[in-house]
């Protein structure tokens, strides 16, 4: 498993960040960042996934969600080493490259390169935050629902992955009964298959054409914004 974003970066920044990443287990449910807490390390997702949420009035949403082409813990290297606001939970389980934080914040600091990639990808992550909210608000569930499982699949790059209904609802904001309904839906057409937490997407086309707009303008922020991978890039982490 790769991780798109760490492919962008200079093969002679990997090199001498090497010996800082290590490989480490996901479980699922994991805490990796408690709002107020100092940021230390940075995490760049294999084969997980770690839902970036913000708590209101009981009422736990989904600002975000990083996996295999993104990194967590941008905060540490943008001039800030906290969040006041939000958690970072491990929702699908995998592995991921941890980092400490010193080591890619001096990077960044001196080298223009890396700071092209992060700086590009932070303004992807950024639009990606901006589109959930206009998203929310003008689209209905079923459109959203199908969008989320894209997305999903998108960062798991696979086609297969285990989420549970309430979490399911919890990320949307809407009840669980609700994302029961959409996703009987969704079944019923033949479009993916659920059971048991168990998620396979059947017709990949079809729950595109289910979707809203906003997962395919996502998917082109991030494919367009860091650009092509270079020539003394590595082709994997």
């Amino acid at each position: 498993m790769k991780n798109i974003l760490l492919e962008h970066l200079p093969r002679h920044v990997l090199e001498r960040l090497e010996h800082h990443l290590e490989l480490v287990k996901m479980p699922n449910k994991q805490i990796v960042h408690k709002p107020g807490e100092e940021i230390k390390f940075l995490y760049f997702p294999l084969s997980c996934m770690i839902s970036i949420t913000i708590t209101i009035d009981d009422k736990t949403i989904e600002a975000g969600a990083v996996g295999s082409r993104e990194v967590v813990g941008i905060n540490a290297f943008m001039g800030g080493s906290e969040t006041t606001e939000t958690e970072y939970i491990v929702q699908v389980p995998g592995q991921a490259l941890k980092i400490a934080a010193a080591p890619l914040r001096a990077e960044f600091d001196n080298n223009a390169d890396v700071r092209s990639v992060m700086l590009k990808y932070t303004q992807a992550f950024i639009a990606h935050i901006s589109r959930n909210v206009g998203c929310n608000r003008v689209h209905d569930l079923d459109q959203r629902c199908a969008r989320w499982l894209l997305e999903v699949s998108d960062r798991m790059r696979s086609t297969k992955f285990s989420l549970t209904q309430r979490f399911i609802s919890e990320m949307l904001g809407v009840t669980r009964s609700t994302v029961t309904r959409s996703t009987i839906k969704l079944k019923e057409q033949n479009i993916i298959d659920y059971s048991r937490s168990h998620i396979k997407i059947l017709d990949l086309p079809a729950l595109e054409a289910a979707s809203c707009e906003c997962y395919f303008a996502l998917r082109d922020e991030y494919d367009r914004l860091p650009g092509p991978l270079s020539a003394e890039t590595p082709t994997s982490a």
